[in-house]
């Protein structure tokens, strides 16, 4: 009896979800807490991208091009993270901590940041004491500078810490496991912020604001507890020269396709996310769409990147190199943003829903793609682990924080030249603006497969296939 018991043990943990991605060095117990992180930067992220900015400007009637300027804000420290990352590589503090400062400043700061937000919230509704519109600008200026710094932070240095603990076998698949926790997270905020806004007032939504700050520091409180071991350093070893960033940064560049896959990242996240501050909007302005129905298109686009995940683990599976499925994932965009674009014309929440989940589908393969060939260049030196999670992460963040701003400011103008009648009678509709975005990323996408083609070419030449991975061993 005890026999089956132990056995029958042994049996349900083997049968869970990335159970092969524990280690002696990072046993699942752990490994499953540390990644509570993750569900806390998902969480942020819709609130930031889905909910806040749909708010800000259908029931807050503010312009375009403001919203889209304060969500670009945390864009300012993105080129940091690989910064960021070199500082957790080298740092040495008195009880040899490294990664979890690094991961509990950025906690705070995200706290402080949603914690900051409702108050300018209210400013921005109308109900003030101050007599002054700038007062709540600046406040949710500083929210979001403050939630996007520890969103970046904590998320380069999580991941860097993960990525210390697990031995040379796991390493993909624990990040893999962080990079599916990150979905969840998103798909899970999503439909439950979705459902506490079904009846929308300033006050819920200051509620639910609060609520995810206090939850965001309770789950990452959570994960960094006991993740980093205790090495005291003496106060000579403190003190000895440690290597520069550029000389990093030079090692991490020589003798790879690091500048060139950088420059693909970036042009590909700016051609997915110029919609991110306008796809909501455009659901309750030209659809007429509810706030609740609208937050759902965050779960919608998880799930297509859920999708293009197991569905990229199959075709690598098969020896597709990741710059080919890359570009798979670049026309899916092109699919998903035509959907878009029709859903007006016909009417269609369908079709816009459609759109969304293709949106997340093409964006996920080509992320994917692009972190699973920039973790598989050559680094040598004194370039680290956090070095290269950082510089993904800032070519992407950077990427995607321009796109929002320009896609806002694009929108605004447009409309502005299509409500005077410059752009004609036929044009003089406020689905003009979103629509012109739209066409723009689709010009986007053909231009970023062109940048990508040199890659495609170079793998070919040299024979390198994608070699044979399972789910479980996609990085992120």
């Amino acid at each position: 009896m005890i026999f089956r018991s132990s056995s029958l043990k042994r049996l349900s943990v083997g049968m869970l979800p990335f159970a092969d991605a524990a280690s002696t060095g990072l046993p699942l117990g752990q490994l499953l807490r540390l990644s509570l992180f993750q569900i806390s930067v998902g969480m942020a992220t819709v609130m930031l991208l889905g909910t806040l900015n749909r708010v800000m400007i259908v029931e807050l009637s503010l312009s375009a091009m403001v919203v889209a300027l304060m969500i670009a804000i945390p864009v300012l420290v993105a080129p940091f993270r690989a910064l960021l990352g070199f500082r957790s590589d080298t740092y040495r503090s008195a009880i040899g901590w490294k990664r979890v400062p690094y991961l509990w400043f950025g906690t705070l700061y995200q706290f402080g940041g949603l914690a900051i937000m409702p108050m300018a919230l209210l400013v921005l509704s109308g109900d003030r004491t101050l007599d002054a519109d700038w007062a709540g600008q600046l406040g949710a200026a500083l929210a979001f500078l403050l939630t996007g710094l520890g969103m970046h932070m904590t998320q380069t240095a999580g991941l860097a810490l993960a990525a210390d603990r697990a031995d040379e076998e796991t390493r993909p698949k624990v990040v893999a496991l962080l990079y599916v926790m990150f979905l969840a997270g998103m798909a899970l905020s999503a439909v439950v912020i979705g459902t506490l806004l079904r009846d929308y007032s300033a006050l819920r939504l200051v509620q639910v604001v609060q609520g995810t700050a206090v939850v965001t520091i309770v789950l990452n409180l959570i994960a960094l507890w006991k993740q980093e071991k205790m090495a005291p350093m003496s106060r000579a070893e403190r003190a000895a020269p440690r290597p520069t960033f550029k000389q990093a940064w030079r090692d991490f560049a020589e003798g790879s396709d690091a500048g060139r896959l950088i420059a693909v990242v970036f042009l590909g996240t700016m051609a997915f996310n110029m919609q991110d501050v306008l796809l909501e909007p455009y659901g309750g302005e030209i659809l007429g769409l509810s706030v609740s129905a609208t937050t759902l298109l965050t779960a919608m686009w998880a799930g297509g990147a859920l999708a293009a995940f197991a569905l990229a683990a199959r075709w690598l599976s098969r020896g597709l190199d990741t710059y080919r499925m890359a570009a798979r994932g670049i026309l899916a965009g092109v699919l998903a943003f035509t959907c878009v674009i029709f859903s007006a014309p016909f009417g269609s929440p369908v079709l816009f829903y459609l759109g969304a989940l293709l949106i997340g589908f093409g964006g996920g393969l080509f992320s994917v793609s692009t972190l699973t060939a920039a973790m598989t260049l050559p680094v040598q030196g004194v370039a680290g682990r956090g070095l290269a999670l950082g510089a993904w992460g800032a070519a992407q963040a950077t990427g995607a924080g321009l796109s929002i701003f320009v896609g806002g400011a694009l929108r605004d103008l447009v409309n502005g030249a299509a409500g005077n009648g410059t752009l004609g009678e036929a044009l003089a509709t406020p689905a003009t603006g979103y629509s012109v975005v739209y066409h723009v990323e689709i010009g986007l996408l053909f231009i970023t497969l062109v940048a990508l083609g040199p890659l495609v070419r170079t793998l070919a030449m040299t024979g390198a296939r994608g070699g044979k991975l399972a789910l479980t061993d996609f990085p992120t």
